[in-house]
Parts: structure tokens; sequence; C-alpha cells
């Protein structure tokens, strides 16, 4: 349902809502995450979480259901529609990815394409994106797309889509659904941001299934057999530990490693992408596999400048050189697109004159947390790249820091899979260097 008024009019009745609850529901509907809403509220993500919890409890308590952030536009959706028809009579009827309550129609609740629902044998894909957030840019990424519908087409079994926070591999994914033609029997979208065990996230998958089904089968991956299911996990990053490696299982979320590995070598015709900050050393292995691939999802490239089109920034001849400073990251555009009209009213050149460095502003809010998941020598690593003008081979780091040589190799390539360091080829040699955004961010001072 796009018409969140509507739905709010039926919590409304339910239960009461302060002017903030009101808020975190709306935001929350809108897939933004608690640091985003505490963001916008100038209030810390703690509070956010807490005045959050109490609305969950009231809902759940009047509609006696177990409500978190994740499920909370699913379950509300679902209540509302029983509600109106309880008020029209059991007619309820859908047609070609629309539902009609009595001639009554209420559009879908995500993005779908004609083309994904048509021709599907007299029968309609189920599709549960509840938990996919609303995304409001769709920019580029044909040869990202090409590449995908080609693996899909060609039924990988698991497809790894990581990238930096903010890059876009969530919106990536959600265009490639809406452009897709494969016929799917089920294509489920669900996030980890909650960190639900494996246990739980298999019967939340099964209860999905079991939706179109008279008899449930026993397991996920009988599913996966049985039908053609296109099941995206985001989030993966929550699965792994802070201030260790990248890609270091907690202990209790190690069986999804044992999990992920029999999508990809298990025989069935399903597809599973997972999306993530960062790669698992277990991830690259599974890679020797040829029903995996992986795609690291870059900048937007020359798509970027829509992003400063849509801003209306003035000074066309520089935007190549703004697209350039900030990586072609669609996140960092968009800030910084807003500050140039804030503080500049869009006058780019302004701008590009007035800062001598690479201005940052609220951009490290999406820089702090990936920093705050590195392990100590990690943080080494990069504190000493912050230094160095020049792209630098693994012997110098060695030198410099007293590492051993297969220390800084294991380190460097962490940084790589966490996609902060990048890698040049200079005269068929491998050298590294710390990804520009984050190098002004650490400079001291900053």
């Amino acid at each position: 349902m796009n018409n969140f008024d509507e739905v709010l009019e039926y919590v409304e009745n339910l239960i009461e809502l302060s002017s903030i609850q009101e808020s975190i529901l709306r935001e929350t509907f809108q897939g933004k995450k608690n640091f985003q809403i505490a963001q916008e509220f100038n209030c810390s993500e703690s509070h956010i979480k807490k005045e959050a919890a109490k609305l969950w409890q009231k809902l759940g308590q009047e509609l006696d259901e177990n409500i978190n952030k994740h499920n909370v536009r699913s379950q509300l959706t679902k209540k509302y529609r029983v509600s109106q028809v309880s008020k029209f009579g059991h007619c309820l009827q859908v047609d070609k990815g629309n539902i009609n309550i009595c001639d009554k129609p209420l559009q879908c609740t995500n993005i779908l394409s004609k083309k994904f629902l048509s021709e599907t044998k007299n029968k309609l894909p189920l599709i549960d994106l509840i938990e996919a957030p609303e995304i409001n840019y769709n920019y580029g990424r044909n040869l990202e797309i090409n590449h995908l519908k080609k693996w899909l087409e060609n039924k990988t079994k698991l497809i790894i889509i990581y990238g930096l926070k903010g890059i876009g591999k969530t919106a990536l994914i959600l265009k490639l659904i809406s452009e897709i033609n494969i016929e799917f029997d089920y294509v489920i979208y669900k996030s980890l941001d909650d960190i639900p065990k494996l246990g739980e996230l298999k019967n939340n998958l099964k209860n999905i299934f079991f939706q179109s089904q008279i008899t449930p089968l026993g397991n996920v991956i009988e599913y996966f057999k049985s039908f053609r299911c296109l099941v995206i996990l985001d989030d993966i990053e929550n699965l792994f530990k802070t201030e260790e490696l990248a890609g270091q299982y907690f202990s209790e979320y190690q069986d999804y490693d044992k999990f992920f590995a029999q999508i990809a070598t298990k025989n069935h015709k399903s597809s599973v992408i997972l999306i993530s900050q960062e790669k698992s050393p277990d991830m690259e292995i599974l890679e020797n596999n040829h029903h995996i691939r992986t795609l690291k999802v870059e900048g937007l490239g020359e798509s970027a400048k829509e992003i400063l089109r849509e801003k209306c920034l003035k000074n066309k001849e520089n935007w190549d050189k703004l697209v350039t400073l900030y990586k072609e990251h669609p996140t960092y555009l968009k800030i910084i697109s807003g500050t140039i009209k804030q503080l500049y009213n869009g006058d780019l050149t302004e701008f590009l004159n007035q800062e001598n460095n690479l201005f940052i502003g609220d951009i490290k809010l999406y820089l702090q947390p990936l920093l705050e998941r590195l392990s100590e020598l990690e943080k080494k690593v990069i504190n000493w790249l912050t230094t160095q003008n020049q792209p630098v081979n693994i012997t110098q780091i060695s030198a410099n820091l007293e590492l051993s040589k297969s220390e800084s190799g294991i380190l460097i390539q962490s940084l790589l899979r966490r996609c902060l360091v990048e890698k040049v080829v200079i005269e068929d040699k491998f050298y590294y260097e710390l990804n520009n955004i984050f190098k002004e961010y650490l400079k001291p001072n900053k």
C-alpha cells in the first residue's frame, strides 16, 4: 500500500500515538533505519530505539502479534486490508498485481513490472517485498543489471553483492526485480538488520512459502528444489563481528555460513542474493564454485550526474569534478548536493572555490559506523595510509608498521573486503591506497 495515511488512520483508531511515534512509524514504512530517523530529529539513536520499542509493544498488544520494525509494515498492511474486506464482505480479487476489494483498487506496496507478471502460465508469483525499503532514485546501473539478469537466467544459485554503505546495493537489486522477466514462483526480500537466528529466518521463509501451498515441505532447501525462488537477504554484515577482521561470524550465527554453503552446493533451481557491506573469507572460498557469482558495487559513473541535475546544481561544467571528488557515490553526492544548495544556493563553482579540501559534512554519518567495525590493527594500517600521498605495497606497509608481510597481507585483504582500501596496478604490480573520502575524514582536526 503506497498510501501511508490510510494505514495511519487505521492505527490511530487502535492506539494513541505521540508525534515522535507517528514519525517513527512513517519513516519505518519508508525503509529508514534508526540512525537515519535520529539524524532527521536531531536526537540520539538510542532515544529513537526506546520510542520505537514502546510503539511496537503497544501495537503488538493491540493486534495480538509480535511487532517489530521489520514486520510492522507487513503486519499493518495485512490487518488494514482485512479490516477493509470485513467492511465490504469477502470479495477480494487479485488482477495483474493490483488488489481490488469490491471494485475498490488498492495498489501493491512495491515496485513490480508488468513484464515480471506477464504470461506466467495463468498463475502469479508470490511476491513478498514488504521489508524492502522504498528507494527514491533509479539511476543507471545498466551494466550491473545485465550481469545479474544473465546470472539469474543461468540459474546461478548464490549471488554475493557487496560494497560501501550507501553505494546503492539494495537499490540495484530492487531495480533488477522491477526489470526481470524470468518466471519465478516466489520473490522474497528479507533484511537481517534485527539479526534473526537462522532458525527464525528459515521459519519466516517457510511461512511465506506455505501461503500458497496446501501441504508444507520439510525445509527451505526442499522449497528451493520444488519451486523457482528468488530470495534476497540484505544487511548480511550484521552477522559479522565488529572490532575483528572482516567477515568473521558471531558464534551464534556461524550456522549461516553452512546454510549459504548448502545453497551454493545443493541441487536446486532457485537463486539467493546476499547483500552486504563486507565480504567474509568463507564467501571468497565459495566463489570457486561455478554456481556462485560476486559483484562489487562501485560508483554510478556518468549516471551520477542525474543526482546533480535533480538537485538543480548550477555550473554544469564543474559537475564532472564534483562527481569524481566524491567517487560517484550516490549517497555522498546527494548529501553534498544538499549542502551546496543550502550554503551556496546551488552554486557549484563557489563551493569548489571555497572548499580547499574535500568537504565531508554529514557524510561522516556513513563513514564512522564503518570505521567502528575495524580491528585495532586495521585502524593502525588505515591511519598510516592517511599519511601517504602515493599508493604503497605490502613491503612498505610491513616495514613502516613493524608487521610481518603475512600480517600486512591479511590486514590489507580484510580492508579490501570492506571496500576501504583500493588496489592500484603499477607496472604489473599491486599497490594499495586508502579511499580518498575516508582519508580526508581521518585527517587530524576533522
